[in-house]
């Protein structure tokens, strides 16, 4: 549990602002917002010490977690569901509507949504020419320009990978978790979190398409800096980084991804008798056990 009236506390900083919503929608003089379907990609590589994961900073300009370091992902475009049969190897999407726990339709979206947002925000494409293959490089122009053309809406991510005569490697990805941003929030997103391993030969970017820095970091020296304030880490991303830092290795990560059973994460901000926030998990003995909204 975390109270997020203590000054030193991140997330009290990222929530202070909003004891009136809180009491507005508790009185329901206020409705929350309906949560956007999003993916986001915790893309690992080997360390020194254990996995490594690549973290973009959003832009100030940004209208939700400005400042941010948070791993690549974004929104589901309606068109990620346009992707043909014959443009996806893998688990299909029943596969993943069942490790996702949602319609086949979507499972497909979000899948399609973690590989074109990780091409976006990383340069880096979980594709192939075929099955047992992976694209080698996308540092040239002629990749810049198509992941320019993405993150405009221009191209499609179904007519990317047709032009160049690719196909999506849904097997290069393994469901993680599962996050719901509070209802207090003004934008909101139904998250799922996925791992990937950086393919061998292909490189990420030095910006991100919503970044102003970018950093391949140990979990715990990212977890370390949050704790002073040197960087702001949303708690999805501190947990997310805890689990990843209990492995030795990127291919260790991706074997427990293969047995991950998740649950929804959906954290609650509420007020004690002192108008104190306090920022509650699913785990925790006072959270509200009302159905999610």
């Amino acid at each position: 549990m975390t109270e997020a009236s203590a000054a030193s506390d991140p997330v009290a900083t990222m929530f202070s602002g909003m004891v009136d919503t809180v009491k507005r929608l508790a009185s329901g003089e206020l409705q929350a917002v309906a949560p956007r379907d999003a993916a986001t990609v915790v893309l690992a590589r080997d360390g020194t010490a254990g996995p490594e994961v690549y973290l973009l900073r959003r832009a100030a300009s940004m209208a939700f977690a400005a400042g941010a370091f948070v791993f690549p992902g974004g929104s589901v475009d309606a068109r990620d569901q346009d992707l043909g049969d014959d443009y996806w190897v893998g688990p299909p999407p029943s596969f993943w509507a069942k490790a996702l726990t949602c319609s086949e339709p979507l499972a497909k979206s979000l899948v399609c949504a973690a590989v074109r947002e990780t091409f976006e925000e990383s340069g880096v494409l979980l594709a192939g020419s075929d099955a047992s293959t992976i694209v080698a490089d996308t540092s040239g122009d002629d990749w810049e320009a198509d992941r320019l053309a993405l993150i405009d809406r221009s191209l499609s991510f179904a007519a990317l990978l047709q032009r160049r005569g690719l196909v999506l490697r849904a097997d290069l990805l393994r469901a993680w978790a599962h996050w719901i941003t509070p209802e207090v929030e003004p934008k909101r997103f139904d998250t799922r979190f996925f791992v990937a391993a950086l393919p061998a030969g292909q490189r990420t970017r030095d910006v991100g398409g919503e970044a102003d820095r970018v950093a391949w970091m140990a979990p715990a020296d990212a977890i370390a800096g949050n704790e002073r304030g040197e960087m702001m880490l949303m708690p999805p991303t501190i947990a997310t980084l805890r689990d990843v830092a209990s492995f030795r290795s990127v291919a260790d990560l991706l074997a427990a991804g293969d047995e991950r059973e998740i649950d929804v994460i959906f954290p609650k901000l509420v007020l004690d008798e002192g108008d104190r926030l306090r920022f509650l998990l699913p785990h925790d003995p006072d959270y509200p056990r009302e159905p999610a909204g």
